[in-house]
């Protein structure tokens, strides 16, 4: 039997399986493959345009409402509370404890509700809490508020990647998570200037230039949270703005990229080599890092910080991406994705406790190479090799007695699990 034969008949099967399981029909079996392949091409164009724009500006206001605090210290905040600066730091932590605390159970909640309203629901409850920190007249106060902020938004960052995980194909994914999350760099490169422009306001309604930069920007939230009621939509099975035959191509194209395996690669030794060479691991961001160790030039601190964050950025869309392609079953991916972007955001109490020593920040830079080292790269490199090697007893049929004598709908229940689903390496 040919390759094309082959592949013609495993397609068919694995069709025939699909139908048996209960999936709607494929509204172009009447085309041929050209014609399928631009039809898919307009409906992923068309998902771009109506999912990810919102997304985007939902991240953008929720990273602008938890960093804002450090614009709010700049326009006196400190004095005002009489806080100190260890007072300030635990301000900043609280928000990282209740943030990862509830961040692995709100992607259960998530496909509980809807994302139609748990997404604009929490987004009204945080933009609630940014406004009540402009009220705030004492440290137990800015405390509470934080907490509750870091609650609310806990759900946000690991939700829209277990959403966006429910509407792409695994290779497609990615991009995509890269481009929701580079709304945090946006809100970054301006929210000082945003902040700046609202402390002229210092006096105004008897309300000094710090609480006019909680209370705008949370009723911004509060604001784009009523919105999103209706901008936000939910999972493909119930999506509003899906014609019934874009609705089962979705899901179609989704089963068939879930049970197709990978590329039939077999291990070796030169892919560690060519991985340890490749200017993508996080080295660029440890060569940014030890720069701002090493060096007082004001001119090279300005560029390390550039390969800092060129070095940083990227390898948390793509840990995310990683493991949401690894990771099959509905609840089972939004579990895990909850757990890992939890419990990376729960560093967030280490970054908000070393940068004391300034100018040079010794200790805190010196704490993130190490994370960067040994984390970041060595970790890597670990699970590379170890999915490598699971993989290739896959294919050697050393997972085969897992699905005997299992149906089709009892080796779905396997999810990642079952012998023919190949690990993203």
């Amino acid at each position: 039997m040919s390759d094309l034969e082959k592949h013609t008949s495993s397609r068919d099967e694995r069709e025939d399986a699909l139908q048996d399981f209960g999936l709607p029909p494929d509204p172009d079996a009447h085309l041929d493959q050209e014609e399928k392949e631009k039809i898919e091409k307009q409906l992923v164009w068309r998902l771009d345009l109506i999912l990810i724009p919102w997304l985007c500006l939902l991240y953008l206001l929720a990273f602008l409402d938890r960093t804002n605090i450090g614009n709010a210290k700049v326009a006196g905040l400190l004095d005002d509370l009489d806080l100190s600066i260890g007072q300030y730091n635990i301000a900043l932590t609280i928000f990282f404890i209740s943030y990862s605390v509830f961040e692995p159970l709100t992607n259960v909640l998530l496909k509980k509700l809807k994302p139609s309203l748990f997404i604009p629901s929490i987004m009204f409850f945080w933009g609630a809490s940014m406004v009540g920190m402009g009220f705030c007249y004492n440290y137990s106060g800015l405390l509470a508020a934080r907490w509750f902020l870091g609650l609310a938004e806990a759900g946000l960052f690991p939700g829209v990647n277990y959403y966006l995980s429910c509407w792409y194909k695994r290779s497609e994914f990615g991009i995509r998570a890269a481009i929701f999350f580079s709304a945090a760099a946006l809100a970054g490169s301006f929210g000082g200037l945003l902040a700046a422009a609202i402390e002229k306001l210092d006096g105004k309604g008897g309300l000094e230039g710090w609480r006019w930069i909680f209370v705008l920007e949370g009723l911004l939230t509060v604001v784009v949270a009523v919105a999103s009621f209706w901008m936000v939509h939910d999972f493909p099975d119930d999506a509003r703005f899906l014609t019934p035959d874009d609705r089962a191509r979705v899901i179609r194209r989704l089963k068939m990229d879930q049970q197709a395996s990978a590329q039939h690669e077999e291990w070796n030794t030169r892919y560690l080599y060519d991985g340890l060479k490749d200017w993508k691991m996080c080295v660029i961001g440890i060569v940014g890092f030890i720069l701002l160790i090493a060096s007082d030039s004001p001119a090279v601190k300005y560029a390390a910080t550039f390969l800092g964050a060129l070095g940083i950025y990227p390898c948390i869309s793509n840990t995310i991406t990683w493991m949401a392609n690894n990771t099959e079953g509905v609840y089972k991916r939004g579990v895990v994705l909850g757990f890992v972007i939890g419990w990376g955001n729960l560093n967030g109490i280490v970054s908000s406790n070393i940068f004391f020593d300034g100018p040079r920040y010794l200790q805190g830079h010196g704490v993130i190479v190490a994370y960067m080292t040994l984390f970041l790269f060595g970790g890597s490199l670990l699970m590379t090799i170890l999915l490598r090697i699971e993989n290739k007893k896959r294919r050697e049929g050393k997972r085969d007695y897992l699905a005997e004598g299992k149906s089709e709908a009892e080796l779905e229940l396997l999810g990642d699990r079952r012998p023919d689903f190949f690990y993203t390496t």
